[in-house]
C-alpha cells in the first residue's frame, strides 16, 4: 500500500471540511426554516395590519336594511368587499374625519374601487364625505353585537368583510389608512 505523503493528507483533510461545511449549511439552514416555521413567526411581508380573524365571523344570516328601507343583500357573486364601521351616534369630529380617510383609501384603488363598499351603519353626521362607495345601513343592534370591539373606548374600529358575509379584518380605533389599503389590496387579488 502507497503512504500518503504529509501534503495529500492535507488536501484530503480540506477535503472533509469542506464536504462537512456544505452539510451543515444545507441540514442548518433547513432546521433554521424548520424553527422559525412551527414557532409561528411570519415574514413582515405577510402579516396583516388589521386583526386577522380566524375563523372568520358570519353575517350572512344577518337581514341588513339601506337607509331608504330597502334590503341590502349580501350578493357574493358581485365580488365586493366591504369596509364597514358602525360608530356611536355622537361621534361627529371623528366620523368626519374617519369619513374623508376611508375615501381616500377608496379612491387609491382606481380600477378595483368600483369592487369596495363602505358600509356605515346608523346615521351619519351630515359632515361625512359623501362617497360613491357609501352606502348608509339602518342601525342594527344584532349585527353590533356581533362585530367584536365596536365599543372600543378608544375610538371607532373598522371592520373588512368578505363578498360572501364574513368579518375577516378589525382595524383598531386610529389605525394607519394606508395599513387597510395594503390589506384590501391583497384581497382584491383573490378573485
Amino acid at each position: 500500500m502507497n503512504a500518503l505523503t504529509p501534503e495529500q493528507l492535507v488536501i484530503r483533510k480540506r477535503g472533509r471540511r469542506v464536504l462537512l461545511l456544505i452539510f451543515a449549511m444545507f441540514f442548518g439552514s433547513m432546521a433554521l426554516a424548520g424553527i422559525l416555521r412551527f414557532s409561528g413567526w411570519m415574514p413582515q411581508v405577510n402579516r396583516n395590519h388589521g386583526q386577522l380573524f380566524e375563523p372568520a365571523l358570519d353575517l350572512r344570516q344577518e337581514q341588513l336594511r339601506l337607509a331608504d328601507g330597502s334590503a341590502y343583500e349580501w350578493n357574493p357573486a358581485a365580488r365586493h368587499w366591504r369596509i364597514v364601521l358602525a360608530p356611536a351616534a355622537d361621534c361627529a369630529p371623528a366620523c368626519v374625519t374617519l369619513s374623508q380617510q376611508l375615501d381616500t383609501v377608496w379612491r387609491l384603488f382606481g380600477h378595483n374601487a368600483d369592487n369596495v363598499e363602505i358600509l356605515w351603519l346608523g346615521t351619519p353626521p351630515e359632515q361625512v364625505v359623501a362617497s360613491p362607495a357609501l352606502k348608509v345601513l339602518q342601525a342594527s343592534p344584532a349585527l353590533r353585537a356581533k362585530l367584536p370591539g365596536v365599543d372600543d373606548p378608544a375610538g371607532i374600529p373598522v371592520y373588512v368583510i368578505d363578498p360572501n358575509g364574513f368579518v375577516v379584518l378589525r382595524y383598531a380605533p386610529g389605525f394607519d389608512p394606508g395599513g387597510l389599503r395594503t390589506d384590501l389590496s391583497r384581497l382584491l387579488k383573490l378573485k
